[in-house]
């Protein structure tokens, strides 16, 4: 008896113990981390927030940023079902409990000791998770989840049940840019909450847990059974009668997505905005300040640029060859794709009971669509189309039959469409970039039943196979007088790719650098337009172990040759002879005037070939340059940020100004006034580049520009080693553009740039300048023409060609080459020639 009185007392004591060590535990822990707690009372005063938007400088819709609530709903607008369904699936416990679950804790502290020392899941609480998603940061570690415990029950003592509530729903994340449950119904149904079906509401009360995973758009497989988990619970708990659940856990998914699209696609400026932003004033200010960002962007030529790049690397991938489906034998319906789907991360839902399970099959059988002209069921076909996201003008579509030379496939709204066999026929194997397979026989060889492919319309309403393309480019436009970026595309598709190749991209420049090398030529006054180089072989010993033997493109050598035809020709090796002749570091310190970050310049030979690694923004804005008359301007894209209706920053224009008199440094244009940029160049001596450069159009590389029909235009194409880059920039006086197409990996494209890069050049500025009057210069006053010999670039007096030059820069006469006894003897004095004599 005494032993049993000995122990009774001993576990009593243990338990009192234990249950104070506890509560001291907890009472340390209060005094420890409460000073650096925050201030629940701040949530009784949470306001309504909006977000960053990004207008064209017309004043057009271009993005859209934020995690503010854009539909806020009061608690008494909930309806029942869905708070139930919320409860049922978060925190059934929520209106008894004191903001914190014991029960979730210790199967929290159990993943706890399990995985080292990071909370995984589990033990939170509605009003815990209210204080994370509004007080605390996101990261999984114990001390977080210790000041959310201690938060959560200051909350409780601060807040009713009604208010955390009311905060949770309207803050949650609930998938594809929704915050909060009024946005979701929005988005996911276009309907107000209210309106929806117990089965809707249940479906968006199953998405805070995991809203990618449990997505009806993304995931309807995984979704349909986290949902009917859910309306499972909802029965077990009382809120719902058999009826109801039977009902509601057949109901199909009817999910789509709804949202507001911007009036202009320039996804990769509005980034270029954003993140101006967010360095500017800081990620959670900028999110809910109100802030209003106008850009430079024109709302006409960017739709014109985005269209160009796009179809360019259509059609540049097109002539390189089919490298097959996206995916492959698609099951068509919602039930055999389940029967497939992964099962992880649902083991809660289906350890339940397994009714779960059976009833998520039976919905997806009840999810079964038919479309005129398919048999069976193609609910999952559908949902794939759904959730697929278009790529340019290259739509989502699943090949339904191959038959002989005709494709049926299935695309969004139920369309299904034929592709003929000329829309086929393009579909060779890739085998490499430089070689394709043979021609395909039928249209079984090319996708075959299930798999998802590209197509895209054409101008006649016609369908054509299409895939993403392997080669990315971009293309910037920018006002030559000012430096406003006026369109920029720096991808084939943001939704692709989010790596904007416009700015970000540091490619090898190739030809489109030779320009400035022949620029700097004719400013040093030791070359002009005229002067003979000879191209020819030239070895050279740049410090290696290997000597350099530079070679040009097409591997010939033409001998001396001017420099106009040079330039008009892109020969390799007369360009490495000019930047010697010139000066590597005097050349260098010349190109600083036009932006180039000297080191980011190669100090050697190679310059003179573009070896530099350059964006293709930095090479516009060198290009905008010479379009301007010489005038170092800089770009830009930001032209006013406002909050609300107050104008917290304008951008002050420097600008070009080729009337100003000499040391002018202020003008007045359409009644504001903007600084003179500085002049970098002599206008004659550009004049005389500009003038060598619509050679490049006539005569040389360029020659394709030659169908836009202008005189106006220049340019230069370019093309790097291995035609791993290739380039296009020219302009007139009124725009100037630049084309980069090459591949991210740095591999080749098979292609020169007057292949490649230039016909989208072509199709953007054919559109841009439609009815657009010709933008040239006037020539420069002092401008000098002059007759040479073709052979030599000396001046002669009759005969020869004609050519531009400074008048500080005229070349020698060409000298007698007979001598005056036999002129006297002729009668031919003075013409130096033969043919006088004759």
């Amino acid at each position: 008896m005494t032993f049993i009185r000995t122990l009774l007392f001993s576990l009593v004591w243990l338990t009192v113990s234990l249950i104070a060590a506890a509560g001291l535990g907890v009472v340390g822990a209060a005094l420890y981390f409460a000073p650096g707690l925050p201030d629940v009372r701040q949530l009784q005063d949470f306001e309504l927030h909006s977000p960053l938007r990004i207008y064209t400088r017309d004043g057009k819709l271009i993005g859209e940023y934020g995690e503010e609530r854009r539909l806020p709903i009061d608690h008494d607008e909930i309806p029942a079902e869905f708070i139930q369904a919320l409860l049922a699936a978060e925190d059934d416990g929520f209106f008894e409990h004191r903001g914190v679950d014991p029960m979730g804790l210790l199967r929290a502290a159990g993943e706890l000791v399990a995985s080292g020392g990071k909370i995984q899941s589990g033990g939170s609480t509605i009003t815990m998770q209210v204080a994370r998603n509004y007080l605390l940061t996101l990261d999984r570690t114990f001390t977080r989840k210790i000041r959310e415990i201690l938060l959560a029950l200051q909350m409780e003592r601060v807040l009713s049940k009604e208010e955390i509530l009311e905060l949770y729903v309207n803050k949650i994340f609930l998938g594809h840019r929704a915050y909060g449950i009024a946005a979701a119904a929005e988005i996911y149904y276009n309907r107000p909450l209210a309106e929806l079906t117990l089965a809707e509401k249940a479906m968006i009360a199953g998405l805070p847990k995991a809203p990618s995973s449990f997505n009806p758009l993304t995931n309807p497989e995984r979704a349909l059974i986290r949902r009917n988990w859910i309306l499972f619970r909802m029965r077990e708990l009382g809120h719902i009668d058999q009826a109801t659940y039977d009902e509601a856990v057949q109901a199909p998914i009817t999910a789509e997505r709804h949202v507001a699209k911007a009036e202009v696609d320039a996804d990769y400026v509005a980034e270029m905005a954003r993140q101006y932003a967010v360095d500017r004033f800081g990620e959670s200010e900028v999110y809910t300040g109100g802030y209003k960002i106008t850009t430079s962007l024109d709302s006409e030529l960017q739709p014109m640029a985005r269209r160009a790049l796009a179809r360019g690397l259509i059609d540049y991938d097109t002539r390189h060859g089919w490298r097959g489906p996206e995916e492959q034998q698609l099951p068509p319906s919602l039930a055999e794709a389940q029967d497939r789907t992964e099962r992880s991360g649902l083991e809660e839902e289906l350890e339940e009971s397994p009714e779960v399970l059976e009833t998520a099959r039976r919905a997806a059988e009840r999810s079964e669509t038919r479309i005129e002209g398919i048999d069976g069921d193609v609910s999952n076909w559908v949902q794939v189309l759904e959730r697929t996201p278009r790529y340019g003008l290259l739509q989502p579509a699943i090949v339904v039959e191959s038959e002989g030379r005709q494709m049926r496939v299935l695309m969004r709204e139920g369309k299904l469409r034929t592709i003929e066999w000329d829309g086929l026929s393009w579909a060779r194997e890739y085998k490499s970039a430089r070689y394709r397979g043979a021609e395909p026989g039928s249209a079984a060889e090319i996708a075959g039943r299930g798999d998802l492919v590209r197509v895209m319309e054409r101008d006649d309403g016609s369908l054509r196979l299409a895939q993403r393309p392997d080669a990315e480019g971009s293309l910037v436009v920018m006002h030559p007088d000012t430096g406003a970026i006026l369109a920029l595309q720096g991808g084939f598709d943001f939704n692709a790719s989010k790596f904007n190749r416009a700015v970000q991209a540091q490619r090898q420049s190739g030809s489109i650098f030779k320009p400035f090398i022949y620029l700097a030529a004719l400013e040093s006054g030791m070359m002009t337009a005229a002067s003979v180089v000879n191209d020819a072989p030239v070895v050279i010993d740049d410090g290696s172990n290997e000597l350099w033997r530079p070679v040009n493109s097409s591997g010939d050598f033409l001998g001396p040759m001017r420099l106009r035809n040079a330039l008009a020709r892109s020969r390799n090796l007369v360009t490495i002879r000019v930047l010697r002749e010139v000066g590597l570091s005097e050349t260098i310190e010349f190109l600083k005037g036009f932006g180039f970050d000297e080191s980011r310049l190669p100090h050697g030979l190679s310059l003179a070939l573009g070896s530099a690694s350059l964006t293709p923004l930095e090479m516009t804005s060198a290009y905008a340059i010479l379009a301007n008359g010489g005038f170092k301007i800089s770009p830009w894209f930001i032209e006013r940020v406002a909050k609300g209706e107050t104008i917290v920053e304008e951008t002050q224009t420097v600008v070009a100004c080729r009337e100003c008199s000499a040391g002018q440094e202020e003008v007045t244009i359409e009644g504001e006034r903007h600084a003179v940029a500085e002049r970098v160049v002599d206008p004659i001596n550009l004049y005389i580049l500009r003038d060598m450069l619509r050679d490049v159009i006539e005569n040389g590389t360029g020659r394709r520009a030659l169908e836009l029909g202008r005189e106006d235009i220049v340019g230069k194409t370019g093309t790097t080693n291995g035609q791993r880059d290739t380039w296009f920039a020219g302009f007139n006086s009124d725009l100037v553009a630049t084309v980069w197409l090459g591949k991210d990996d740095n591999t080749t494209t098979a292609e020169y740039g007057a292949n490649a890069a230039l016909p989208i050049w072509i199709a953007f500025m054919g559109e841009a300048l439609d009815g657009k009057p010709l933008a040239m210069p006037e020539a420069p006053g002092e401008l000098i023409t002059a007759r040479v010999d073709p052979e030599t670039g000396r001046r002669v007096s009759s005969g020869g060609i004609s050519e531009l030059f400074h008048p500080d820069h005229l070349p020698e006469r060409q000298p007698r080459r007979v001598e005056r006894e036999v002129e006297q003897q002729s009668g031919s004095q003075g013409t130096g020639v033969y043919e006088a004599i004759f």
